[in-house]
């Protein structure tokens, strides 16, 4: 792995409410507020999203604009892949609308590495773990890891799901490779507070391990890290993805679904950068800021903060590994990702 690559995914199809295909231009907003140059030094590439579906009538109501997030799940799952395995191997920095695009980064990941095993950490206030047979809005930034996984969990169904949907949403999961594309004992959440029924019985059936925000208070943010490092560590890969509505709602009003109780901002960058100080951590994404939601572009600038500090922290790591970062130089041939996977 070398050079951070960014990936823009500027789609909202997946969301209630509207503006979060706006979120990178936030953050870009943010950096020159900052006087920084990040989005300068860190070479980016846009992924072609299909915002205008957006003006289209809804034809399944149970996974809305699923034909576009099919599409959108599918530009992600190649460009990923692309930076990871390419001739100038990049860590994908994924900055993205909805979060229903995480469905694309995963499998983006396994379709580089198809014998790898990978490992989730989903710092979120909600689960994401609806289907549309489960989904009480049909809004598909609640199921990519539900995708990832590869469950319907119709046991729990409350829709009658029409057979194109249900032909449209197997495709889903198929991008990229085999389903299911992650396992329930390799995924960690943290922060999860906002959760339904139908979720509560994945969470619990699977025994999918989760860290409260209290948890976490508790213990600190070191700690939290060393324990989700160790309950991951028969995997070879670990992807983080971070929504901002995992911090508390006075914090992240400019995001579509905020949720008392969460995290501060500090925290959430400490628990971050601890992790990704690991060499398994092959991705780190960030999602559903909505600045038409925000006041004075607020959680923008926050996050900012937040993507600054993990981006230093991911250049110390590749240089520790002898990879130069921005340039795209390659690796030292004699140091391998797997012989550093076990050093923390």
């Amino acid at each position: 792995m070398s050079y951070i690559k960014i990936i823009e995914v500027n789609s909202e199809l997946g969301a209630g409410t509207r503006g979060a295909s706006l979120g990178v231009d936030a953050l870009k907003v943010a950096a020159l507020n900052a006087q920084s140059s990040f989005f300068k030094t860190n070479k980016s590439v846009k992924v072609k999203c299909h915002n205008d579906l957006l003006l289209s009538k809804i034809k399944y109501p149970y996974a809305k604009r699923i034909v576009g997030i099919l599409k959108v799940n599918s530009n992600v799952s190649k460009v990923v892949a692309k930076t990871l395995k390419g001739k100038k191997k990049g860590f994908p920095l994924v900055l993205a609308g909805d979060h229903s695009s995480a469905a694309g980064t995963i499998s983006g990941i396994k379709k580089a590495f198809p014998k790898k095993r990978l490992g989730v950490v989903w710092i979120d206030a909600h689960a994401d773990l609806h289907s549309p047979f489960t989904s009480p809005s049909g809004n598909m930034h609640g199921m990519p890891l539900a995708i990832a996984l590869g469950m319907d969990n119709r046991e729990l169904s409350t829709n009658n799901v029409d057979k194109a949907t249900i032909k449209l949403w197997n495709k889903l999961k198929k991008i990229g490779g085999p389903v299911p594309k992650i396992f329930a004992e390799d995924l960690v959440f943290v922060g999860v507070r906002d959760t339904e029924p139908q979720e509560d019985y994945i969470l619990d059936k699977y025994k999918i391990k989760k860290i409260t925000v209290e948890e976490l208070w508790a213990n600190g943010e070191h700690r939290t890290a060393i324990d989700i490092l160790q309950y991951l560590d028969e995997c070879d890969l670990i992807y983080i993805s971070f929504d901002v509505d995992s911090m508390d709602d006075e914090i992240s009003k400019g995001t579509g679904t905020p949720v008392p109780n969460g995290l501060e901002p500090q925290e959430a960058s400490n628990l971050i950068n601890k992790l990704l100080k690991n060499e398994k951590v092959c991705c780190f994404e960030m999602v559903e800021i909505n600045p038409t939601l925000d006041i004075k572009n607020k959680m923008a600038d926050t996050a900012f903060q937040i993507l600054e500090s993990a981006t230093e922290v991911i250049n110390k790591k590749n240089k520790k590994m002898g990879i130069k970062a921005v340039k795209g130089i390659k690796a030292n041939p004699t140091v391998s990702l797997d012989a550093l996977i076990a050093n923390n």
